[in-house]
């Protein structure tokens, strides 16, 4: 190898300096591609949407669903409403439409219940009038111009 012509040691250093430099700056690039960007992951379990209505055609549609807290499911006319919780009880409700009523409604049920208890007030007065006889204060209540006809006992021959 020393006897070699060509054989420059300079050369050879300078060869070996660029291969360490090289080794270099791949053991620099090493750290940086096993470095993992963190991952965030959010796992929700549960829906924390409490506005959701949810509907059910029957209490066996209900019954097979699975819930987390207690549920309130609609039926599709919203006249019933059944409540299920954890435990699977449930619950059953029938609801009612309340209207709102303004001024003049609350005015025309007051006047309708009146006049309700006004007819309901003449039709016992007509009652009574029809059922018990009239007398005058101080009278019997019997009448005055029949009279008692007694029949004799005799027989006849």
């Amino acid at each position: 190898m020393y006897n070699n012509a060509y054989y420059n040691p300079q050369t050879s250093i300078d060869r070996i300096n660029n291969q360490i430099a090289e080794l270099e700056r791949l053991k620099a690039q090493i750290p940086q591609q096993q470095v993992q960007p963190s991952i965030n992951q959010t796992f929700q379990l549960a829906s924390n949407n409490r506005e959701v209505i949810r509907y059910a055609n029957s209490m066996e549609e209900v019954e097979k669903d699975i819930v987390i807290g207690e549920t309130p499911y609609f039926s599709k006319d919203m006249s019933v409403v059944w409540i299920k919780n954890v435990k699977g009880d449930i619950k059953t409700y029938e609801l009612t439409e309340i209207i709102a009523k303004d001024d003049k409604d609350l005015r025309i049920e007051y006047l309708e219940a009146q006049l309700k208890e006004i007819k309901k007030g003449l039709k016992d007065e007509r009652n009574t009038t029809i059922n018990e006889p009239i007398t005058k204060s101080g009278e019997s209540e019997e009448p005055t111009n029949v009279s008692t006809i007694s029949k004799s006992t005799k027989k006849s021959k």
